[in-house]
């Protein structure tokens, strides 16, 4: 009863964007505000689906990126082939917003989220889920749940998936048994080579990791299944995984907003990297100046950015460092000889890491090309993390 109703909760949320009764600045916007870049958005989609389609890849966005169904129609729309989605909730809330084809990368094993899940299956008939254990696949079937099913197989990251060839055989050839489920391939992903720094070390750690796939996928074969869907990497290898021949799509998310993370990481070709535009930023206010010429403090703390790695990025302030000084606070070291920002005065920053950072975020304010903001997208899947 109790994930039924967070599931009808999910479905009703809101979803379309919300038009303004007038423009807005971005210096007069609420903050912290989460500040997204139309323009740069588009040209970071329209970036990585050129590119992908030149290689004859497809691209099946991850919607724990943005987890907003506005920005998953943009992508559809752009020419994915489908969207990922983390969990059965944040599947939901695209269910609900009219996405149709989405793939479930996370197993469910328990059978009261499995009925949840035959139930919303019902209502797109594109639905897809993993699955990496005889558990999560026979709650499948016992649910009668009618959907795509996918093998989830870990060479390497130790999160998910199986790394036992005969499980993999096993599982693919029961769900292509099965009346109600249809096998289609296999999913491998390898998240922690996205960050891993330099391209060539990147490259060379994602390729083999890759390689080590090709047997699962012969033995897959000569037992008569075929994988139509090999899928996998992401936004750091999205220029690396796309001339490995037997993968079809890659789960890539981040391109379309950038964070510091991944700047750090570096490209082919340069120091940062800079092949997709920075489009998602926060904007705080400078509060208080507790040490004047030297600190100031503005209203963003955890509850606004969050970061695994790597704090947020001061841009408007060369040299600044950041350090959170709490839920609600940032505090900004300046270099000697900086300007001091004026109190009241709005700081803008790169996001350590967008994914959750997002999620920690009612809705994003588009910004337009004249800088003055029309509309928000609501953030419709916050918080879906069953």
């Amino acid at each position: 009863m109790s994930l039924a109703f967070a599931l009808d909760q999910v479905m009703q949320r809101g979803w379309e964007p919300i038009e303004l009764p007038a423009p807005v600045a971005i210096d007069a916007l609420p903050t912290p505000a989460l500040v997204l870049d139309e323009a740069a958005f588009k040209r970071n989609l329209q970036r990585m689906q050129s590119f992908q389609d030149a290689h004859a890849m497809g691209v099946r966005p991850h919607a724990k990126t943005h987890k907003c169904p506005i920005v998953a129609k943009r992508q559809l729309d752009n020419g994915a082939v489908s969207v990922c989605a983390a969990k059965l909730s944040e599947a939901a809330a695209l269910v609900a917003a009219g996405v149709d084809d989405v793939l479930i990368t996370s197993p469910i094993v328990t059978p009261a989220k499995l009925e949840l899940l035959a139930e919303l299956a019902t209502r797109a008939s594109g639905l897809k889920i993993v699955v990496d254990s005889d558990l999560g696949l026979n709650g499948l079937l016992e649910s009668g749940a009618r959907l795509g099913v996918l093998v989830d197989i870990d060479v390497a990251m130790g999160r998910t998936g199986t790394r036992d060839p005969e499980s993999v055989l096993r599982l693919a050839d029961t769900a292509a048994q099965s009346d109600a489920l249809e096998f289609l391939g296999v999913q491998h992903y390898a998240g922690h080579v996205m960050h891993v720094a330099g391209f060539d070390a990147r490259k060379t750690a994602s390729l083999e990791l890759w390689s080590g796939l090709e047997a699962t996928l012969d033995g897959l074969a000569k037992h008569g299944l075929e994988a139509s869907i090999v899928t996998g990497g992401g936004t750091g290898t999205y220029n690396i995984d796309c001339d490995v021949p037997f993968v079809t799509d890659l789960q890539v998310g981040s391109y379309i907003f950038m964070d510091h993370e991944y700047r750090l990481i570096g490209g082919e070709t340069s120091e940062f990297f800079d092949d997709f535009e920075v489009s998602l930023t926060v904007l705080t206010t400078v509060i208080s100046e507790p040490v004047p010429g030297r600190a100031v403090t503005v209203d963003g703390g955890f509850k606004v950015f969050a970061s695994d790695t790597v704090d947020p990025q001061p841009m408007d302030l060369a040299g600044a460092k950041f350090r959170f000084g709490g839920d609600e606070h940032g505090i900004l070291i300046l270099d000697k000889g900086v300007q001091q920002p004026l109190l009241g005065g709005v700081q803008r920053f790169l996001t350590p890491h967008c994914d959750p950072t997002v999620n920690l975020h009612d809705h994003y304010w588009v910004e337009d090309e004249d800088g003055m903001v029309r509309s928000v997208w609501p953030v419709t899947a916050r918080g879906c993390s069953w």
